[in-house]
């Protein structure tokens, strides 16, 4: 155990015969004393520091475990998350090249009954436009008919027409 400066005040010496001067030994044990307590003082003070600053570490020791773990998480949340949207961006696009795929079938099909309609409305109007040339060609041969001529050269009588006319309504 360590001498306190109490141990030193109290120390007493026996006397010798041609012994030291007890003034100067008494002056130089004060001086000790003096000397002592400052380095017990400032060994306390030291010892509280070193606890104080072992308490930070440990503090800071477990701020920095926490971070480390809480960067971990994060990685992990991070490539988790990185993760999922890779499988959502695939799902998208698949269901988009999906929805691509029916809406250009769609289109095709629609192409392809506009084309059919189209050949058809096509056949109709040749029929349709042969039939009228036919209807207009009878029309024009009726009408350079010579019986049309013939019709507007005799006279009619008015008692002939009278009689047409109730042999009709009869």
């Amino acid at each position: 155990m360590p001498l306190t400066p109490l141990d030193i005040h109290n120390k007493e010496f026996s006397r010798g015969f041609r012994g030291y001067n007890e003034d100067e030994v008494n002056e130089f044990l004060d001086q000790v004393i003096k000397d002592y307590e400052v380095v017990v003082r400032q060994k306390k003070e030291l010892e509280g520091e070193v606890d104080r600053l072992n308490e930070r570490l440990t503090h800071f020791n477990n701020i920095e475990e926490t971070l480390n773990k809480s960067i971990l998480i994060a990685q992990e949340t991070a490539e988790e998350v990185k993760g999922n949207a890779t499988k959502e961006s695939k799902l998208i696009i698949k269901e988009a090249e999906n929805n691509a795929d029916r809406i250009v079938n769609d289109a095709l099909e629609k192409s392809r009954r506009i084309s059919i309609e189209v050949e058809e409305m096509k056949k109709q109007a040749k029929v349709f436009k042969t039939r009228l040339r036919m209807l207009v060609e009878a029309q024009i041969d009726m009408i350079e008919n010579d019986e049309w001529d013939r019709l507007f050269d005799e006279e009619v009588e008015s008692d002939q027409i009278k009689e047409e006319y109730t042999s009709s309504n009869s």
